[in-house]
């Protein structure tokens, strides 16, 4: 048996771009946190090319030069600063508004200049900007003045354009295309209702763009919606999602990947017509997730990150007229044995309606049926999100001691199609509660399962999830571990970012109109109820979930005489990130279920 540590300190390699000589930079936690990596063949040593104590969020080659822009914030407070990363090691701070959250945009097609989008004019809202690559804050340009929750999509083939999309919800998106010099803005999704549209690229001949999109469908399909608003569906993914494509320009090749039960199929190829594809053979990768594509030049190859609940995190090249795959980074296991990892099982249980509940469920080695065996009920946040079979060391660790792990896709996750995904919206909120009742009653038929020894462990949307659990069904449980979740839903959006709060309402309720209803599902109204030992662990700079939610639940319940532990980390925020912190974070945890359960 291994450690917390040791399955803490499985690194991962991910978030891979190719340079226009093939380079592939990509970041990797060896460190702790995720730094910038670059490395020139597969298998050979990589070299290490920023030294922060914080984490490296994303990193992105030029097209023309040996050069990247990498983004990084402060603590978790998520405000991301750009900064240009040379070939010599040289860094330049291209923003340096440490007040703003700067969302990139993408590179021109001649690598002279990007674009992102910024809150920097209004908290609340996000403008898009243009910026010299050798510039700095002061030199950006204010291409367009939002007035909502605005991202930017790429620059078109000719540089003359941007791609932009403007968020009302997480199931609702327009998209426009920006003229850069006369600021003329063309709206192409005017729609009623609800409708997606993400994962914009530009065609190769620029007369079009390619996105996901539910408008005619209950689940995601790969379109193509031409620049005077004309939508045509290029691929459907039947009964499942069409996650996102990735399309090189100047080839017209690109790739799709399909989500079927939380795993996914890349579809590869090249465009033959608008709307016709000559697919190539599939790629031959491991674990059953792979995505962030990005294509190396002429299109030959391209670099995706593959990841697997037995595989940790590596970075892949794939040829691309042959599907044949290499692996380039080797990040480690720690020295745990893959062999000893364990997949998951797909299975469905039948919750109060009769309605069928997807969930990942994992047996430790040796579970039998004596009906011994401690589970730890793992809620995910979003809540449009979904959990999927990624590599997840702390989960192999809880497996590795005996524990089982029920991982539920409660009503309001993805992954299922439009109509799942608003089964829980605003007044139908605690239906996903029931969904959770509905897993422990599953569990307590399955002949390996302790009943008595069931935890309920998750974080953020799913930290609620957690709370909202122990408060409306507090027999059911052994313990609770609540990480940087919700307790109360009107100090929440009272107190999270500006930039969010507008986007939040739509999903769970408005101050203004929903606040009695907010009310009366928020835990700390109800946590006289709760009777098991409760874990809360936040990070104190949290702009999502403000660290008063951890504060006030904890007061709260310790008040009726309830075992509870608190940790906050003061260098953390909407979760923990920093691989010290989560060491010492999960060890507590650890103890804290190894005294109650």
């Amino acid at each position: 048996m291994y450690d917390l540590e040791r399955y803490l300190n499985v690194r991962s390699a991910y978030g891979a771009s190719v340079g226009p000589d093939g380079r592939l930079a990509f970041l990797l936690n060896t460190t702790g946190v995720g730094q910038v990596w670059t490395l020139d063949e597969p298998g050979a040593w990589p070299e290490q090319r920023t030294f922060y104590d914080e984490p490296v969020g994303f990193v992105s080659y030029s097209p023309t030069r040996p050069e990247l822009v990498f983004g990084m914030d402060e603590g978790g407070n998520e405000r991301t600063q750009l900064y240009r990363l040379d070939d010599d090691g040289h860094i330049t701070e291209l923003t340096a508004m440490p007040d703003a959250k700067h969302r990139w945009g993408g590179w021109g097609p001649e690598g002279d200049r990007f674009a992102f989008a910024s809150n920097r004019r209004d908290e609340a809202v996000f403008d898009v900007y243009v910026q010299p690559r050798d510039g700095t804050g002061d030199d950006a340009e204010l291409v367009y003045e939002g007035d909502g929750w605005f991202t930017v999509s790429g620059f078109s083939p000719d540089g003359d354009k941007l791609a932009i999309g403007e968020a009302h919800s997480s199931f609702d998106q327009d998209v426009y295309v920006l003229d850069i010099e006369s600021g003329e803005r063309t709206h192409l999704t005017p729609h009623d209702g609800d409708v997606r549209y993400s994962s914009v690229s530009w065609g190769p001949d620029g007369d079009a763009l390619y996105l996901v999109t539910d408008t005619d469908s209950d689940t995601l399909e790969l379109a193509r919606l031409s620049l005077d608003g004309a939508i045509e569906t290029v691929r459907d993914g039947g009964e499942w999602n069409i996650d996102g494509v990735a399309i090189d320009q100047d080839s017209g090749r690109l790739a799709y990947s399909r989500n079927v039960e939380g795993y996914n199929e890349i579809t590869v190829g090249a465009f033959d017509g608008p709307t016709d594809i000559d697919e190539f053979p599939t790629p031959d990768l491991p674990g059953g997730l792979a995505g962030g594509v990005t294509w190396g030049p002429e299109a030959d190859r391209f670099a995706v990150s593959v990841t697997g609940r037995t595989v940790n995190t590596n970075v892949f090249v794939v040829e691309t007229a042959t599907g044949e795959a290499e692996q380039w980074t080797h990040a480690a296991t720690a020295g745990i044995p893959r062999e000893t990892f364990v997949e998951p099982e797909v299975v469905r249980f039948a919750s109060f309606d009769g309605r069928e509940i997807p969930a990942l469920f994992s047996l430790p080695p040796g579970a039998d049926g004596d009906g011994d065996t401690p589970v730890i009920v793992d809620i995910h946040g979003g809540p449009e999100s979904q959990r999927r079979p990624s590599f997840a060391g702390l989960t192999q660790y809880f497996l590795s001691r005996g524990y089982a792990v029920l991982e539920p896709n409660v009503r309001g996750s993805t992954g299922y199609g439009k109509a799942y995904t608003h089964l829980d919206d605003v007044e139908k909120r605690m239906d996903s509660v029931k969904d959770l009742r509905a897993g422990v009653d599953w569990l307590h038929d399955h002949p390996a399962v302790d009943p008595d020894r069931v935890v309920a462990m998750g974080g953020s949307y799913g930290g609620f999830m957690v709370l909202a659990a122990l408060t409306e069904y507090p027999d059911l449980w052994a313990a609770g571990v609540d990480v940087v979740g919700i307790a109360n839903f009107v100090t929440f959006l009272e107190n999270t970012g500006e930039w969010r709060r507008e986007l939040r309402e739509a999903e769970y309720g408005s101050l203004a109109e929903d606040r009695e209803f907010l009310e009366s599902i928020s835990p700390i109204h109800s946590a006289d109820r709760i009777a098991a030992p409760l874990f809360v662990l936040h990070g104190a700079n949290d702009p999502r979930v403000p660290v008063g939610e951890a504060e006030q639940i904890a007061a709260e319940v310790e008040s009726h005489g309830v075992p509870v532990e608190m940790t906050i980390f003061d260098d953390e925020g909407h979760g923990i990130s920093k691989r010290e912190n989560r060491i010492d974070a999960y060890t507590r945890v650890v103890d804290f279920l190894d005294e109650h359960v």
